[in-house]
């Protein structure tokens, strides 16, 4: 065996980011995990309004009871919300220019 087939792999060297960055980092995670939990408390409370009250503002009841079974714990459970309020405009809006 020659000497050449025996190359080791070291990769490239990444430069370490400045403490600035690494805090600024840091702490940009702990207001989106941040987020996600006082989203989640708020989606709760929307669990306690009647169907009158979640129509007005373009949900029902399934929507709600979705976005917090479908999204996992660190995933933020409004743009559930927000889509399906969206999709239902949308299709409600068809509706009424087909007529």
């Amino acid at each position: 065996m020659r000497t050449t087939d025996r190359t080791l792999h070291l990769g490239h060297a990444r430069p370490s980011l400045p403490l600035t960055a690494r805090l600024t980092l840091a702490f940009d995670k702990m207001a989106s995990v941040w987020r996600v939990i006082r989203n989640r408390r708020e989606i709760n409370y929307l669990s306690e309004l009647n169907d009158y009250q979640l129509m007005d503002i373009g949900l029902t009841r399934l929507d709600v009871e979705s976005a917090l079974n479908t999204s996992t714990f660190f995933e933020d459970p409004s743009s559930h919300l927000t889509n399906s309020a969206r999709r239902r405009t949308r299709f409600l809006g068809l509706n009424n220019f087909r007529r």
